[in-house]
């Protein structure tokens, strides 16, 4: 019997990647991807005195957890919890939860974007970084980010995105993308579906188009952040209230 194919973007695909997707996101970022992943982290509180508040957030498709890290670092009285459709991610994830010594403060668990297992106005935000992308019905996590996330809390949303600046660097950006990436990808981790990775960037909608998606699922953008020549997007939210 012939194993099963591996579908791009699926659970499956990252546990065939989980124990080299952080060399694999430090080499083909240029270690630019832990920038970026603090700057979503930062952007969760608009009042930075509240710091040292006990805050509860959620991070999903955390792959490995370091987004779900950098949270807990930076609100060191926060509660961070992780979800995953991929198990084998999870498990590099909680290794790295454990030799940092918070396991009390972070939890990873499987869990689908589509469908997240809280009670409404749960967490004071709401993360997920580069995996928006992968998830089969956008909308539809996108509604339920807004239906768990507090009033006056935040979603930060990162993602990577096809480059518009048409000047040299975007030209260079729009090559590491199109051929660096899948190249690399595929050289280093021996799966060729890490192709996969520069189509999904290609299909994903451009930011101004996205955010408006955003705000038809019941979020108020407040702000769109090109990253690194437009190579990635941060986009920053709050569930709309309504009256």
């Amino acid at each position: 019997m012939s194993a099963p194919e591996i579908r791009g973007g699926s659970g499956a695909m990252f546990d065939a990647i989980a124990e080299r997707y952080d060399l694999l996101n430090r080499i083909l970022s240029m270690g630019i991807d832990l920038r970026w992943r603090t700057l979503a982290a930062e952007s969760l509180l608009a009042d930075k005195k509240r710091t040292r508040e006990p805050l509860r957030f959620l991070d999903l498709a955390t792959g490995t957890g370091d987004l779900a890290l950098r949270i807990a670092e930076l609100y060191p009285r926060s509660e961070v919890l992780g979800t995953d459709p991929s198990s084998g991610m999870l498990l590099q994830g909680t290794r790295k939860v454990s030799e940092a010594g918070i396991d009390g403060r972070v939890q990873l668990v499987v869990g689908d974007a589509q469908k997240i297992e809280a009670e409404d106005a749960s967490f004071d935000g709401v993360t997920i970084a580069f995996g928006i992308r992968n998830v089969p019905d956008r909308e539809r996590a996108l509604a339920e980010m807004a239906r768990v996330t507090k009033p006056g809390g935040r979603v930060a949303i990162l993602e990577l995105s096809e480059p518009e600046d048409r000047g040299l660097f975007g030209k260079l950006a729009r090559f590491h993308v199109h051929t660096m990436v899948p190249a690399l990808g595929a050289w280093l981790s021996g799966a060729k579906e890490y192709s996969y990775l520069q189509q999904s960037i290609a299909a994903f909608p451009p930011a101004a188009e996205f955010a408006e998606t955003m705000r038809a699922q019941g979020l108020d953008v407040l702000e769109v952040v090109p990253l690194t020549f437009g190579v990635a997007h941060l986009y920053v939210a709050t569930p709309r209230v309504v009256s």
